[in-house]
């Protein structure tokens, strides 16, 4: 089997950087990747299999190529619990008890390669130890970062809510396979046929402005709450923009399960 080359290796890897994450003030010996900005990524005009070629607007609604002033934009300083919890036009995507006395919100890009870091070494270990417990609920919030991101998004909402998350961690096991900096719909459908959808229902998926306009709205929701980046966390409405390993879970989760005040436990 050929191995593939240093110089591809990083090539690839500079790729996920360009289309994928950020955060502030990232655990000791983790770099800070790019930003919530605009995408210079093109798109490509190639045609997928048996359609015309598509338009940009009808699958990526997430490029933020008429919101270039982010400083015009409205933030909530200290977000109460009940402002972070605000529903909006599409269903939560969460799993576990709606009575579990913590609630981990995560925000993700499909493209972020420290998304993919936690949910691969990090999310596991959450899951058994405090969500099937019925500790923790943990509600998936989509933040795209990029066009590609974006598209992959749109697919990954179109999946049965019972295969939200096994589509989820597919797109994140092999981000290697799809990502890249163009718009390339073949290599995204070909993760999400992976749960059974096909090619019509996934072309459609890019029509459908309801599904889209309310995707829009949880990022410009996530932003309004001050998340800048992927991957943000809200743990019983307080917001870390920062990775999180079980350690740091541990920290914030243990002291709710004690009783211990949420003013008491350090920020």
């Amino acid at each position: 089997m050929a191995r593939r080359s240093p110089i591809a290796a990083l090539v690839a890897a500079a790729v996920l950087a360009l289309t994928g994450c950020a955060g502030e003030t990232p655990l000791p010996g983790v770099p800070v990747a790019t930003s919530d900005t605009v995408s210079t990524a093109t798109i490509s005009t190639e045609a997928p299999a048996g359609g015309s070629a598509p338009k940009a607007a009808a699958f990526n609604p997430f490029a933020d190529g008429t919101q270039t002033e982010v400083g015009g934009r409205e933030v909530i300083g200290n977000p109460t619990i009940e402002q972070v919890m605000l529903a909006g036009p599409l269903p939560e995507m969460a799993i576990g008890s709606p009575n579990a006395p913590v609630t981990i919100i995560k925000y993700a890009s499909l493209t972020c390669p420290y998304c993919r870091q936690f949910q691969l070494q990090t999310f596991p270990e959450l899951k058994r130890t405090y969500i099937d417990t019925g500790k923790v609920r943990f509600i998936l919030r989509e933040f795209p970062i990029g066009f590609q991101s974006g598209a992959a998004t749109v697919a990954l909402r179109c999946a049965p809510p019972e295969k939200y998350f096994d589509l989820y961690t597919k797109f994140m096991a092999q981000q290697n396979v799809w990502v890249s900096q163009e718009v390339r719909l073949d290599p995204i459908f070909k993760v999400a046929s992976q749960v059974g959808m096909t090619r019509e229902q996934f072309d459609a998926c890019r029509q459908n402005q309801s599904m889209i306009s309310g995707l829009q709205w949880v990022k410009e929701r996530g932003r309004t709450l001050g998340v800048i980046g992927t991957p943000n966390f809200f743990v019983n409405g307080r917001l870390i923009k920062t990775q999180l390993g079980m350690k740091e879970i541990r920290d914030l989760v243990e002291p709710v399960l004690a009783g211990v005040p949420s003013a008491s436990i350090p920020r």
